[in-house]
C-alpha cells in the first residue's frame, strides 16, 4: 500500500471526509478512493497480524469474537469458508441470509464499513483473491477461519524458523 503522492494534509482531509455522515455525499470521487485506501490498509494490517501471530490467538474484536463466530456458524452451518465463491456472498438468496446476520450486529461500531475479505484463505490479497464485503461478514469468515485453522497456514509460511543467532559459531 502506497500514499505516495499524499501529502499531510490531503491525508487529514481524507480522514476528515471520511468522519463525515454518509448523506453528505453524492459519488464523491474523492471520498470513493479515500474508502478504497482505508480498505487496503485495513486489509494490509489483517494479513500481516495472520502472518506474524498464530490466528487461533487472535482476537478482531474487542468482546463480540465469540457472539460473531456463533451466530455465524448458527445461520450459516454449511458455509464454505476456506475458498468462497461470490455466489454465496452476492445473490439473491444470500444478500438476504447476510442482510438479516449483518443486522444482528448493528450495534457495532463500523459493522457496515467496507472491507477487502480474501475469496481463498490459502492465498494474499489480490484483485483477483479479494472482493468487497461489510466488515461483520469479514470478521464472521475471519473469525472462523482463524477458529478452524484456515488461516494457519499463511502463518507457518511467513514464520519459517530461522537459525538462532546465538547458536551459530562462526568459522575462525
Amino acid at each position: 500500500m502506497s500514499f505516495e503522492g499524499l501529502d499531510a494534509g490531503s491525508i487529514l482531509a481524507g480522514a476528515d471526509a471520511l468522519s463525515r455522515p454518509a448523506e453528505e455525499y453524492v459519488n464523491s470521487a474523492d471520498v470513493e478512493s479515500m474508502w478504497v485506501m482505508k480498505a487496503i490498509e485495513f486489509a494490509d494490517v489483517h494479513y500481516n497480524l495472520i502472518s506474524s501471530v498464530d490466528p487461533k490467538l487472535l482476537r478482531l474484536t474487542k468482546e463480540d469474537d465469540d457472539r460473531i463466530y456463533h451466530t455465524f456458524k448458527y445461520q450459516f452451518p454449511n458455509f464454505c469458508i476456506d475458498n468462497i465463491t461470490i455466489e454465496s456472498l452476492k445473490d439473491d438468496n444470500a444478500k438476504e441470509k447476510w442482510r438479516f446476520f449483518c443486522e444482528a450486529f448493528k450495534d457495532m461500531e463500523d459493522y457496515s464499513y467496507g472491507t477487502l475479505l480474501r475469496l481463498n484463505s490459502q492465498k494474499e490479497y489480490t484483485e483477483d483473491n479479494s472482493i468487497l464485503v461489510t466488515r461483520i461478514q469479514f470478521l464472521a469468515v475471519e473469525i472462523a477461519r482463524n477458529r478452524q485453522g484456515f488461516n494457519d497456514s499463511t502463518y507457518q509460511a511467513k514464520s519459517i524458523v530461522t537459525p538462532d543467532v546465538a547458536q551459530i559459531k562462526l568459522d575462525s
